[in-house]
């Protein structure tokens, strides 16, 4: 029920599909890095799902991700999701502690720049994605502007993982779900 409760929030606080489809994307990595870590792949996941539901609502630094953990804390998420929400955001001010809360730091921005090199290749697919061209891509700072590579680069560290295998991790899980979120 917890994965499906999250979906009906995404849903009902969420109409852009490029966001729809991001939040899928973190959802996919957080349960490959559940599998790596040892955690709970529903929680993980579900933590992704709803990272950036309010961001529609509350765009803002001083909203965003603090509002998104009051709403889920209000409607009686666990207190680890709710917490992964909020710590998700440097500017929430909230320490990451946990391993999940760690993860989704580091997946989020990750999977945003892997989804734009893969919508600039022929094929639009993250099937045809590696880790070299995502570098190639990383160096120009015009190509997905939107994109911190220093949250990247911070959350591979918090990770304690190399940042080269960090992004191979989270191309794989990306090309295992390919066709649910439309890459």
């Amino acid at each position: 029920m917890l994965r499906e409760d999250a979906w009906n929030i995404l849903n009902e606080y969420t109409k852009l599909e490029s966001l729809i489809k991001h939040a899928l994307a973190v959802e996919i990595a957080m349960k490959a890095f559940a599998g790596k870590y040892g955690g709970d792949e529903e929680r993980w996941g579900v933590a992704g799902l709803l990272h950036d539901f309010d961001y529609e609502m509350y765009p803002s630094t001083e909203q965003h991700a603090v509002e998104g953990a009051r709403i889920l804390k209000d409607k009686g998420f666990p207190d680890d999701i709710v917490r992964a929400v909020e710590s998700h955001s440097d500017y929430t001010g909230v320490q990451r502690e946990s391993l999940m809360e760690k993860a989704l730091y580091a997946v989020d921005e990750l999977t945003g720049l892997i989804a734009a090199v893969a919508l600039v290749r022929p094929s639009k697919s993250v099937v045809d994605v590696d880790v070299r061209a995502v570098k190639r891509k990383w160096k120009d700072k015009a190509f997905a502007r939107g994109v911190n590579r220093d949250d990247i680069e911070r959350g591979a560290q918090e990770l304690g993982v190399d940042l080269d295998e960090h992004i191979a991790d989270v191309i794989k899980a990306m090309q295992d779900a390919a066709p649910s979120i439309g890459l």
